[in-house]
């Protein structure tokens, strides 16, 4: 199959043929249809977060089942599928006590004794990137990296539910819990941002303030549910507190920057929670004035949107069929996989929302 393979980081994706095995016991062959371009690629791809290379990258993706291993029970050839890097093998304390996404047992994976999943065209190591491996025509998975959705749902449109939508949603309904009527304020308007926006907007928020320092994200921001926007600067903070008479109830950064988390949680109303939802770099810290703790603010991270997917995403699908989840005003373009190293360079430029990689037939 094509695939598109990391060999260095700070090097282009190369196009090649990589070899994927058959399904195992648990396992699910699935055909690619589509599949997002995600900042989290990006992350590893510039070498900002370590990974055995080469590796297959891609992770937000959805497709059709083509084979299943003889122990599975989730799904069927045929099944229109979303995937999900948030594995999980379903016995876990994590598992046992609904925090899906927090799993992080081995169960999901290949041992060392196993044949890979996936193999370079010479026969050397390939390394599979957080289970999928979705920039391929093909990905070959666990059952519990997957959930089957209904087959009237856009693939190129369910593809981004894999990730930025439930992570953005997630981490308003799942992590922070935003009530009704309660304010809201987002750091990023990327796909993540976006989604965010949306997750807000579907929750009942109040007022819903949107904060990027372009100002085509920031009339985007309005279409997908915010109430108000501000252009990114040195006053951010003091904007926002002054839009809502002391600072909102909730604030999300969706960059993964020292600073937007910082400010998040600077934004804070008494009583108010800070959800960081970018991928800060590993080593970098954060500096809280240690006063506001005594006005009961807190800060959280959330993983993957605190995701449940087998039921999350089934719904979020719902939701788009009903016209509440915005999804097309989200992709910026459609491109084959020969596009990828131009779609990494308009994420790296921050001009567009969500570019999408689609498979043909």
């Amino acid at each position: 199959m094509k695939a598109a393979v990391l060999h260095q980081p700070k090097s282009p994706l190369v196009i090649e043929d990589v070899a994927i095995g058959k399904p195992g016991p648990h396992e699910v062959l699935v055909r690619t249809a589509a599949v997002g371009v995600c900042h989290s690629d990006l992350h590893f791809l510039d070498g900002a977060y370590p990974y055995p290379m080469p590796a297959v990258l891609g992770h937000e993706a959805a497709g059709v089942v083509e084979q299943v291993g003889e122990l599975v029970r989730t799904v069927r050839p045929g099944d229109h599928v979303i995937t999900c890097l948030s594995a999980y093998c379903g016995h876990c304390e994590h598992c046992l006590t609904g925090h899906l996404s927090l799993c992080t047992e081995p169960d999901t994976r290949r041992g060392e004794d196993e044949a890979p999943r996936l193999t370079a065209r010479h026969g050397g190591a390939m390394n599979q990137f957080l289970n999928l491996s979705a920039f391929a025509e093909q990905m070959l998975v666990h059952e519990h990296a997957l959930v089957a959705i209904r087959r009237d749902m856009p693939l190129d449109r369910a593809a981004l539910i894999g990730c930025a939508v439930t992570t953005g949603f997630g981490a308003v309904v799942h992590t922070a819990r935003v009530q009704p009527g309660e304010s809201v304020a987002v750091i990023g308007c990327g796909g993540i941002g976006l989604a965010t926006i949306n997750g807000a907007a579907i929750a009942g928020a109040g007022r819903i303030i949107a904060i990027d320092r372009v100002p085509g994200k920031l009339g985007l921001a309005r279409q997908f549910g915010a109430t108000d926007v501000i252009e990114a600067g040195e006053d951010t903070v003091d904007a926002v507190r002054a839009l809502t008479g002391g600072g909102v109830h909730h604030a999300f950064e969706a960059i993964g920057l020292k600073q937007t988390a910082e400010q998040a949680f600077a934004m804070l109303r008494r009583g108010g929670t800070a959800t960081v939802i970018g991928m800060i770099a590993p080593g970098v810290k954060i500096e809280l004035k240690g006063s506001d703790f005594l006005a009961e603010k807190k800060i959280q991270g959330s993983l993957m949107g605190s995701n449940r997917f087998p039921v999350d995403m089934p719904r979020m699908v719902d939701f788009y069929m009903a016209g509440r989840l915005k999804l097309d005003e989200l992709i910026s373009r459609r491109l084959p996989l020969e596009g990828i190293n131009g779609a990494f360079d308009e994420l790296r430029r921050g001009e567009l929302a969500r570019s999408v990689v689609v498979f043909g037939d």
